[in-house]
């Protein structure tokens, strides 16, 4: 299992919590990603979002992209991924961006493509945004320009979004042919265009019977596409973790009290406009990317248990969310890591008799 970690660019990861003791700056983003690679973390995610989906839109954020180019020049190791909207963006030009960040990391730079679903957000920011499946449309054209750039020495397209005529992208990026690409949907179409262009598939928070679900379907249409297996499946947790199960649920108790705060200002948007597989109700949208239903909650060793079964199921990334972040990040690299790596270890020794 690799780990990452949400980079808390809004200030946290809690609707009904005012004050994290995570501010929104460069500095405290430098000093999460520095900690997380001397505790083992591989992985941090940066969301992509101009107004403040956790805090409420009159809150301060971070802008991802100008955010990771920083971050690649100050680690070593960690694999920086990091979210594009389609309509918020020239693939041309976004090519180049993401070419150019990763050399500053030499070669650690991947991309989370998301189709968006905040249309407040983007009447705003002048985004582009139209129904659903023309979204993917859109994507698919996108990525088929960023990834003819990147391999091409010379490229041309015309599409019904995009139009590009003899094209030179220099330097190439360090990955080859491309950054990995990860995306995440649950719709019919957004998984069709997952399955023909992208490399990883990510998912929110799910119990271990729906990530199960979720893999072997994806598995099966990537087969039936004719494609090489997917690179990676990874999944968005939050994590409670407490030596004992009182803490535990003093703990749950306090983050989904839902209160009616300016935090929720995108919640229509998101369970109107995206085409969801589960239910999704105000408790689980009090923290973030429905962090709440793996149920990695309760004391390191539930924690470890539960996160063995989702490796067991075909899963290999956790990105994980903390409140407070670098406390938070501490407690699970001490007490939840090398409890995972002693059960696998017992596991592969019970299946070699």
């Amino acid at each position: 299992m690799k780990y990452g970690f949400w980079l808390p660019i809004f200030g946290g990861w809690l609707r009904n919590v005012e004050e994290e003791q995570m501010p929104p700056t460069f500095d405290y983003a430098k000093k999460v990603v520095q900690a997380g690679e001397k505790l083992g973390f591989d992985t941090t995610l940066i969301a992509e979002l101009y107004l403040n989906d956790i805090k409420g839109p009159e809150r301060d954020s971070l802008e991802a992209w100008s955010t990771a180019a920083g971050l690649a020049a100050v680690t070593d190791k960690m694999e920086i991924m990091t979210a594009i909207r389609p309509g918020f963006h020239n693939p041309a030009v976004a090519a180049k961006m993401a070419a150019n960040i990763d050399h500053i990391s030499n070669g650690r730079f991947t991309l989370n493509v998301v189709s968006a679903w905040w249309a407040e957000e983007a009447r705003q920011y002048g985004g582009v945004f139209t129904e659903h499946d023309e979204r993917y449309d859109r994507t698919e054209e996108f990525l088929e320009v960023m990834k003819g750039l990147w391999t091409e020495d010379t490229f041309s397209y015309k599409g019904k979004f995009y139009e590009i005529e003899n094209t030179k992208l220099e330097p190439k990026p360090v990955q080859r042919p491309n950054p990995i690409l990860y995306a995440g949907g649950e719709s019919p179409r957004g998984k069709e265009t997952i399955v023909e262009h992208c490399d990883a598939y990510v998912m929110h928070g799910g119990t271990l019977e729906e990530i199960e679900t979720k893999i072997a379907d994806m598995k099966q249409r990537r087969a039936a596409a004719e494609k090489n297996p997917f690179q990676s499946f990874g999944m968005a947790a939050y994590i409670v973790c407490r030596d004992t199960e009182a803490e535990v649920q003093e703990e749950m108790a306090r983050i989904t009290d839902v209160k009616d705060v300016s935090g929720y200002a995108g919640y229509n948007d998101f369970v109107s406009k995206s085409q969801l597989e589960q239910q999704i109700e105000l408790m689980d949208y009090s923290v973030s990317n429905r962090g709440l239903r793996p149920n990695l909650i309760g004391t390191p060793e539930q924690i470890a248990d539960r996160i063995v079964a989702f490796e067991q199921a075909g899963l290999d990334l956790l990105l994980l969310q903390f409140s407070p972040q670098l406390e938070e990040m501490e407690r699970f690299s001490e007490k939840v890591m090398p409890l995972v790596e002693e059960k696998r270890r017992k596991l592969a020794q019970l299946e070699q008799r």
